[in-house]
C-alpha cells in the first residue's frame, strides 16, 4: 500500500509493525516527530509494551539498553548533540551485544548552532561497535529500518543498529512510501527471542568487570561479530527483495562500468548526484557514481572492485576531521588502495556542511577538478565547493 507521508513517520509506521515493546526517546530537531509519533501508538494502543520519556539522550540509550536485558525488542533515535551525549552509553550497548536498533536523523554539530544536515554527528560515533546503513530517501528509510531488526538480531551478530537519514532533507519530506501491512511485516521479522538477558530464575551478570586477561578476546569476539554483520546484510536484503521487490546493496553502482572518474557518497545526496552524471553522460563525459549504504562493517573488498578500472575518484564527505586532509570516506578509499601503483587518484571533497546545498552543478565541479588533478596540485581538499 502507498502512502504520502514524511520520512520521521514512514520510521515509526516501521517500528510499529515491528512490534518493539520498548521505545525511550527524548526530544532534539530534527529527530522529534519520530519519537512523537511513536508515543502517540503507544497512547492509543496500536503499540503495546512502554514508551519510557526520559530527561535525557544519555537516558534514553541506558533505558533501551536495560530494557533489552529484559528480553525485549527495543527502538530509540536521536540527532547531533543528543548522539554525542549518547557516546558512553553506545559503547556498553554493542560490548554487551544488545541488539538496539536505533535512527540517527543527522544533523550538524555546534558551534555555530546548526540545526541542518550533514555527517559530523554519526562520524564521532563510527568506532562504536554498532552496525550503521545510510539511507538515500523516505523508501529506504522506511525499508531499512525493518530490516535493522533482522540484522541485528540474527545470533551471528547481536549488535546495535543504526539506520541514518538525513536531517529535514529525509526526515521532514514528505513523499509516497509503499507500506507493508502486519502480515508481511511478520512475515519477514520472527517475534523476538533474546540471546542473552537477566532472568531471576537464572541469575548472571551482564557487562561485569574485565580486567587485562579478558578484555582483548571480548574486543575481538564483538569484532567478529561486526564482520559477520555483512554477510548477513547481504541475506536479509535479498530475503527483502525476493519477498518485496526492492534490492538493497551494501554498495550501489551506477554508471561505474565504463567510467574514468566515479563520484561517491553518502546518504540522501547519492540521488543528486546520479542526476548529475545522466548530465555529464549526455555530454560525453564517462563518469559513474557509487553510493556506501553500508558504513560499518565498511565492505572494502568490495568497494575496490566497484571502483576498479576507473582513474579518479571524487569523493565527497560531509564530515571534517580538523587537523586531517580529508574525511571518512576519502580515509577508507586510501586504505583501500594502499600501495596499489595501479590504484585510482583520489580526491576527496569536504561539503555540505551544516546543510549547505548540493546541486547538480557541485558535483560536475568535483568531477571537473578530479579530472584534472586540481585538488592534487594545489595539496589540500577543496571545501565546500560554492557555485552560483
Amino acid at each position: 500500500m502507498r502512502q504520502v507521508l514524511e520520512g520521521s513517520h514512514a520510521i515509526s509506521e516501521a517500528v510499529r509493525l515491528a512490534r518493539v515493546q520498548v521505545t525511550a526517546g527524548y526530544p532534539i530537531t530534527p529527530q522529534t516527530h519520530i519519537i512523537e509519533a511513536i508515543s502517540e501508538h503507544f497512547a492509543d494502543g496500536t503499540m503495546t509494551g512502554r514508551f519510557i520519556p526520559v530527561e535525557s539522550e544519555h537516558s534514553s540509550m541506558a533505558a533501551v539498553v536495560g530494557a533489552a536485558t529484559t528480553g525485549v525488542r527495543t527502538f530509540t533515535a536521536t540527532s547531533s548533540h543528543g548522539l554525542a551525549l549518547m557516546h558512553e552509553i553506545l559503547f556498553i550497548a554493542s560490548s554487551v551485544r544488545m541488539p538496539i536498533v536505533m535512527l540517527v536523523a543527522n544533523r550538524a554539530v555546534s558551534a555555530p548552532i546548526n540545526i541542518w544536515a550533514d555527517h559530523s554527528d554519526i562520524m564521532p560515533e563510527r568506532d562504536t561497535g554498532w552496525v550503521q546503513i545510510f539511507a538515500e530517501n523516505g523508501q529506504e528509510v522506511y525499508d531499512l529500518t525493518l530490516m535493522a531488526f533482522k540484522i541485528a538480531e540474527d545470533k551471528r551478530v547481536l549488535l546495535p543498529t543504526m539506520v541514518n537519514m538525513d536531517g529535514f532533507t529525509l526526515s521532514h519530506v514528505i513523499e509516497p512510501v509503499v507500506m507493508l501491512d502486519q502480515a508481511e511485516v511478520d512475515g519477514l521479522l520472527p517475534p523476538f527471542e533474546a540471546a542473552r538477558m537477566l532472568d531471576p530464575e537464572k541469575p548472571h551478570t551482564i557487562g561485569p568487570f574485565g580486567d587485562g586477561t579478558v578484555y582483548t578476546e571480548v574486543k575481538m569476539a564483538q569484532d567478529a561479530a561486526l564482520a559477520a554483520a555483512a554477510g548477513v546484510f547481504d541475506e536479509v536484503t535479498a530475503e527483502f527483495a525476493q519477498k518485496f521487490g526492492n534490492q538493497y546493496q551494501a554498495i550501489e553502482t551506477y554508471q561505474c562500468d565504463d567510467a574514468e572518474t566515479i563520484i561517491i557518497s553518502m546518504g540522501s545526496v547519492g540521488e543528486t548526484a546520479r542526476s548529475a552524471v545522466d548530465e555529464m553522460r549526455a555530454g560525453g563525459q564517462k563518469v559513474g557514481q557509487l553510493s556506501i549504504r553500508l558504513w560499518r562493517p565498511f565492505p572494502l573488498a568490495r568497494f575496490k572492485e566497484a571502483v576498479a578500472g576507473a582513474q579518479n575518484l571524487a569523493i565527497l564527505d560531509r564530515h571534517l576531521i580538523p587537523g586531517c586532509q580529508g574525511g571518512p570516506i576519502g580515509l577508507e578509499a586510501r586504505s583501500a588502495f594502499y600501495q596499489d601503483q595501479n590504484g585510482p587518484c583520489i580526491f576527496d571533497f569536504v561539503a555540505g556542511l551544516g546543510g549547505r546545498e548540493l546541486s547538480r552543478a557541485t558535483f560536475k565541479e568535483i568531477v571537473r577538478q578530479a579530472a584534472t588533478g586540481e585538488p592534487q596540485k594545489n595539496n589540500h581538499t577543496f571545501l565546500d565547493v560554492r557555485l552560483s
